[in-house]
């Protein structure tokens, strides 16, 4: 089967021409250093335009600096470094997401003027649009829905129809930032974690152990994630194929105004 590597390189040269909409960034056939590696992405967008890379990290945990709330989360930290599970704080908000081989993150970064907030929206529409017709192109149907009791539950989830219910695919999450020295101009950071050949219920264990250390109360249901291997039942070449269809699906978005 094609590696993800391969896929990655592939996608990529579709869109070196210039003129796109949203450059493409090259992708490194390496995992990111860690799971905060598209915040470097807001340091391009004022030399390219609106950028976009397709990435993996290494096996990790990431978690909002909400989670700082907890006092015994530097102490939760180490147990999970040392089984394994180093965690990452990250500035976009929500839940705790996984991180590790299976998983696709596709991040959006491009400048907008005016108050975060008047774009917000705009900025999930945009990305889950375009993994929803990446989806698409293989054959599946996705919509942005809250799926309770999935592990980092938003309303921009992307979900699919599976075993009768609602059932999330992929994770949003976004960030902003003012651009020094216009104050009417801020970076958006938009993305998207796609379990693509992931096992769900192993993920969601994981996930479900590190709230319970941290005593949050929180508890999370594999039944409620779905990977896009098992929905179509382990294709040979999904990963090459999805991401061609991902790189298609971002040359032809129309960026929020």
């Amino acid at each position: 089967m094609p590696s993800l590597e391969s896929g990655i390189v592939a996608a990529t040269r579709l869109h070196e021409e210039p003129g796109r909409r949203i450059t493409l960034l090259p992708c490194s056939s390496e995992p990111a250093a860690d799971a905060r590696h598209d915040e470097c992405l807001l340091e391009q967008v004022s030399g390219r335009g609106p950028v976009a890379a397709m990435w993996r990290a290494p096996q990790s945990l990431v978690v909002p600096r909400s989670y700082r709330r907890h006092e015994n989360l530097d102490q939760v930290c180490e147990r999970f470094a040392a089984r394994g599970w180093p965690v990452t704080l990250r500035q976009t908000g929500g839940g705790i997401v996984p991180q590790g081989p299976g998983i696709l993150n596709l991040s959006l970064a491009y400048a907008v003027k005016g108050p975060p907030m008047q774009h917000s929206e705009a900025g999930y529409e945009l990305i889950c649009g375009v993994l929803a017709k990446a989806l698409r192109a293989l054959g599946v149907e996705s919509f942005p829905a809250a799926v309770e009791g999935a592990f980092c539950d938003g309303r921009y989830n992307l979900a699919v129809h599976h075993q009768g219910r609602a059932t999330k695919i992929a994770g949003t999450a976004q960030s902003w930032r003012r651009l020094p020295g216009k104050p009417d101009v801020h970076l958006g950071l938009v993305h998207a974690l796609v379990l693509l050949e992931v096992d769900a219920g192993s993920v969601t264990s994981v996930a479900n152990a590190f709230e319970a250390a941290l005593g949050s109360g929180r508890q999370y249901f594999p039944e409620k994630v779905v990977s896009l291997a098992t929905l179509l039942n382990h294709p040979p070449g999904l990963q090459e194929r999805f991401l061609y269809a991902l790189a298609e699906a971002l040359s032809v978005a129309v960026l929020p105004d």
